[in-house]
């Protein structure tokens, strides 16, 4: 088992804290602390309105809150704010997992992602708030450019997409933005591939965590 290491997990559009549940309990179970947070607008923070500062406010409490520089996972619009978190303060990070986000925001991919979101809160009820929460969020990420922080980072990256997720067709692109990223591609799994097929999620997560553990990055002491 890899030595102890801090995760923050940072869900998507629409839903909140409670999707990690199954990865939680993983993670947890592996003595890592974990710490799953809600973005502004959605769980225990749904009163409030989601934007872009807002998103990186709450991700950026949540790393300071750990002991050591922890792994950051985000799924989908997580997954966006996480990757930009990174870019901006990456010597505050062990690594990070960007899941179900593998495009840029826009045209076909943005439509896509509106459709995703919906179906997420439809077929789970999970999470919550109002539809304001999408246009926030697609106001949010206007003109924000992944590929661009991707280039910036020299922090190791993983990608995790779920086989029937149509925002997993740029990732040709983010692997060439970062030459050393790894992807793995989920069968049988759509865009919320972490509820979709926790067990191989978790294995993943697992698997980059021992991963972590051998490079002996900050945070995270090499095996002997």
């Amino acid at each position: 088992m890899p030595a102890s290491q801090p995760i923050v997990l940072v869900h998507g559009t629409r839903t909140s804290s409670r999707i990690w549940e199954d990865q939680v309990r993983a993670l947890t179970h592996g003595g890592h602390v974990t710490h799953a947070i809600d973005l502004p607008g959605h769980g225990v923070r749904a009163g409030e309105r989601f934007t872009f500062e807002g998103g990186l406010a709450a991700i950026d409490a949540a790393v300071r809150g750990c002991d050591e520089p922890p792994l950051l996972v985000g799924l989908s619009l997580g997954g966006y704010m996480s990757l930009a978190y990174a870019a901006r303060h990456e010597d505050r990070l062990a690594g990070v997992v960007l899941a179900g986000c593998s495009t840029e925001i826009k045209g076909k991919p943005l439509r896509a992602y509106r459709r995703a979101s919906g179906r997420v809160v439809r077929t789970l009820g999970r999470g919550g708030g109002s539809w304001h929460v999408v246009t926030d969020m697609l106001a949010a990420l206007h003109g924000y450019s992944p590929l661009a922080d991707l280039r910036r980072l020299v922090l190791p990256v993983w990608l995790v997409n779920g086989s029937r997720d149509p925002l997993r067709f740029g990732a040709r692109g983010f692997l060439g933005a970062h030459p050393g990223a790894r992807q793995w591609v989920v069968p049988n799994a759509g865009h919320d591939v972490n509820s979709h097929q926790p067990v191989a999620f978790n294995r993943i997560l697992l698997h980059v965590l021992r991963d972590l553990a051998h490079r002996g990055l900050p945070g995270t002491p090499r095996l002997g």
